[in-house]
């Protein structure tokens, strides 16, 4: 355990220090967000702070793997193919790809995730475990790309997406304990935490950095390959991991339905998330990011809690802990079309 928390503080400390020399290096080198009419901030930003998490995280996978905390196909699956993820995202945030290019690339990374563990384990639904077969790794192949970019679609506020990672990683991976095999999810769980809150240092409203696609995509990733690794020794835990993202789940869903339903482009930025809403009626970054935590902490922790102990109501939990989400998502608006007059996002006033 002493090695573990080793990794953490270091993981943290080294992304911190990363982070604030990438963005040292973006503002040199002008790699800045620039606000347009669909921003969250008034002026130009650094971006691309997230490469400090997947080069810190690239590092501690190995250090992990040489002291046999981790078995190898879990360092394959979030080394390489978090790293493929990682590399779209960079080039995206540089010259903006074609939407086909960006997906042929997620589709590829998650088929070597689900080639690396195996494929999609069977399932506990109820009291029975199913194996779902072909359709299973369909539906696996599916889950982590959509994960993969809800995390993108939800990083549109200071310190949204790095809070909310931290938080699944760091209940997900205390949880995935009950099953003891699954140790090292825990532990890379918990560095993974460790290595969002050294960068949420930065990114914390007033945020100083962005993620950028690099750092999104990675999230999204490197949270679906653990849900998916601790599957593999509890056939409940998929729908643990499921509620403790739920009001990312619930809210990017409920937009891209609604906005499909209306034959919208899902892939154009906008600005008709649940959280972009609450966020202009607020005037808070800030106040929305912490209330997200709050709902994660007093409601969905206490669900995959629940669902960790009676694994035969997991599934059922996963309903009940979404219903309240879906309905305030309806309530605050997500998805709904957006009126010319929309005011922008508030900032909370970027420090450069």
């Amino acid at each position: 355990m002493s090695t573990v928390v080793t990794l953490c503080i270091l993981a943290a400390v080294l992304t911190a220090i990363l982070t604030g020399v990438l963005r040292t290096l973006a503002l040199r080198g002008g790699v800045l967000d620039v606000p347009n009419a669909r921003s969250s901030h008034s002026s130009p930003t650094p971006r691309g702070g997230g490469g400090a998490i997947v080069l810190v995280m690239s590092a501690t996978l190995l250090a992990l793997f040489g002291q046999g905390l981790i078995q190898r196909p879990l360092l394959a699956a979030l080394g390489a193919g978090g790293l493929a993820v990682a590399a779209v995202g960079y080039f995206d945030d540089r010259r903006a790809l074609r939407a086909g290019v960006r997906l042929a690339v997620h589709v590829g990374a998650a088929l070597w995730a689900l080639w690396c563990l195996g494929g999609l384990p069977p399932l506990r639904c109820g009291a029975q475990v199913i194996d779902l077969g072909w359709a299973g790794q369909l539906l696996g192949l599916l889950g982590i790309v959509w994960v993969l970019n809800l995390f993108n679609f939800m990083d549109g506020i200071d310190g949204i997406a790095a809070s909310e990672a931290m938080f699944i990683a760091v209940a997900g991976g205390t949880l995935a304990l009950v099953a003891p095999a699954a140790h090292g999810v825990a532990v890379t769980a918990w560095v993974f935490a460790a290595a969002c809150g050294g960068f949420l240092y930065w990114n914390w409203p007033p945020a100083r950095i962005f993620l950028g696609d690099i750092g999104s995509g990675y999230l999204g990733y490197v949270i679906a390959v653990l849900a998916l690794a601790a599957t593999r020794d509890d056939p409940a835990a998929v729908w643990v991991w499921l509620i403790l993202g739920g009001v990312f789940f619930v809210d990017a869903t409920v937009t891209v339905v609604r906005r499909f339903a209306r034959g919208e482009r899902v892939h154009v930025a906008h600005r008709s998330h649940a959280y972009q809403r609450l966020t202009r009626r607020w005037g808070s970054h800030r106040g929305v990011t912490l209330a997200i935590l709050a709902v994660n902490l007093l409601w969905l922790l206490p669900c995959a809690l629940l669902a960790t102990l009676r694994p035969q109501y997991a599934s059922w939990l996963v309903l009940g802990a979404f219903a309240p989400l879906v309905l305030l998502a309806g309530v605050v608006g997500a998805g709904a079309r957006e009126s010319p007059g929309t005011p922008q996002l508030p900032p909370d006033r970027s420090r450069i």
